[in-house]
């Protein structure tokens, strides 16, 4: 079993956070660091595997994603799994259960992960005294909810080609500036082709046959890690997406 482990000491201090220095993300000012530095109670350490967050359920706690990749997920009563989308570096996971009291879906590390731990009725605190971070997390759920628009656009109306290049495409443009992957060539996506199926609404035989095709093309080759991208502008391009063309740093808490 995947192990989840909350330490209260500190590897990384907010003021020395390892995603200041990304470039694709907004910096705090000085209040704003202090608030966040008080606001933080902890670093969770993750397990490749783990249920961080399970639909359903109450969790006093919020986080940042410092380290690692994950997905959210739902569960039908027979089993099937539905990915609806994955989280890296600077996504903020545990906010829908903060305000509707329980969590909606679940999430699973995709990979080893590091989060800030936040407590969540410190939330009021935020929204009253820090507007600027207020803002930051509507506009974190508001990128979210796009996001959701384009992979429900993807599911309802592209092929199965379209749909692969599509979310390959997609996951490697989020990862970019995030330290998620290194200047190696080719990049690689840690998602196996269950992953792929139950995020597409196709069954593994189907994405099986679809992975030869843009194997095929040359446009990505997949390993026992994961998914090696070998021509991102092909995956776009097929696709028939242009990426995010948002200049706007990222915010995140």
């Amino acid at each position: 079993m995947a192990d989840i482990a909350i330490r209260s000491a500190r590897k990384y201090p907010c003021d020395k956070c390892p995603l200041h220095a990304r470039q694709i993300f907004r910096q705090f000012t000085k209040p704003e660091l202090e608030f966040i530095s008080r606001f933080k109670k902890g670093e969770l350490t993750v397990d490749r595997g783990a249920t961080v967050l399970s639909e359903g359920t109450r969790n006093p706690h919020l986080y940042t994603i410092l380290q690692g990749w994950s997905f959210r997920y739902k569960m039908l009563s027979d089993g099937r799994r539905q990915i609806v989308n994955y989280a890296m570096p600077g996504d903020l996971i545990g906010l829908q259960g903060t305000m509707l009291g329980e969590m909606e879906h679940s999430v699973e590390a995709l990979s080893p992960m590091i989060l800030c731990v936040f407590e969540r009725n410190e939330l009021q605190t935020l929204y009253e005294q820090h507007p600027d971070l207020a803002y930051d997390i509507t506009w974190i759920a508001s990128r979210e909810e796009c996001m959701l628009d384009e992979n429900l656009l993807s599911i309802g109306r592209r092929n199965a080609m379209e749909r692969l290049a599509y979310l390959i495409a997609f996951l490697l443009r989020r990862a970019e500036g995030t330290g998620l992957h290194s200047q190696k060539t080719p990049l690689e996506i840690p998602i196996t082709q269950q992953h792929v199926a139950d995020t597409l609404g196709l069954s593994l035989v189907h994405t099986n046959k679809t992975v030869r095709k843009l194997a095929e093309r040359q446009l990505l080759q997949w390993r026992d890690r994961g998914c090696a991208v070998l021509d991102l502008e092909g995956l776009e391009k097929l696709a028939g997406w242009t990426g995010d063309q948002s200049n706007k740093l990222r915010p995140f808490i």
